[in-house]
């Protein structure tokens, strides 16, 4: 029987595309503006569950590679999990971001092609002003920053779309981005980078 689970909190993700993402409104259909997309991001759960076991207050972060047009798969990805998260915690998280769980993640189990498996590190996830600064310890991290819209105090924002990740997408920008570890060496920095609310679960 497949576990219960939910996830409330917020994403921030850095990729490398220079130009905002276009998979986010071609829902992966549109290839991206460097020919492949190489991406990173942090999480912060602020709320969660899977079966029992309490997810509540840790970070993950994600690592992907993708060859091309994101809805065609053969993605490589590598999942991080907080060095605070239990035993059952880094199996539960594991299950739900390698889609094996069902609901709002259940595509990774059919795009992603090669998982290189999971990292247990002191993760960080932190809003300055409205900046997210987010550390995946020896593997990187970086700045994101909302794009400014014209109305003085708003940001540039994707509503109501079909992303699968959230509705309401807030466009950024990287000011610091950089990814190291299993045989990557990234910079993205001044690249596309979206900030997004996280609601997701199987139920």
């Amino acid at each position: 029987m497949t576990e219960a689970w939910t996830l409330k909190g917020e994403l921030a993700l850095s990729c490398s595309c220079m130009v905002f993402c276009p998979c986010v409104l071609s829902l992966g259909d549109h290839p991206p503006t460097e020919e492949r997309c190489q991406t990173w991001a942090g999480i912060r759960i602020d709320e969660g569950h899977i079966d029992s076991e309490d997810l509540s207050g840790l970070k993950v972060g994600l690592m992907m590679d993708l060859p091309g047009i994101m809805s065609r798969g053969n993605w490589t990805a590598a999942l991080f999990v907080d060095e605070k998260a239990s035993a059952m915690a880094v199996k539960g998280l594991t299950r739900i971001f390698t889609g094996r769980v069902g609901g709002t993640t259940h595509l990774l189990s059919i795009l992603v092609g090669q998982f290189l498996g999971v990292r247990q590190v002191p993760i960080t996830y932190e809003t300055q002003g409205e900046t997210r600064i987010i550390s995946l310890e020896k593997y990187g991290g970086g700045a994101i920053t909302p794009v400014r819209a014209k109305e003085p105090g708003q940001n540039v924002m994707i509503r109501n779309s079909q992303y699968w990740i959230g509705p309401d997408v807030i466009v950024s920008r990287a000011d610091k981005s950089r990814f190291r570890g299993f045989g990557r060496n990234w910079n993205l920095a001044g690249r596309s980078a979206e900030i997004v609310k996280l609601d997701w679960g199987n139920q």
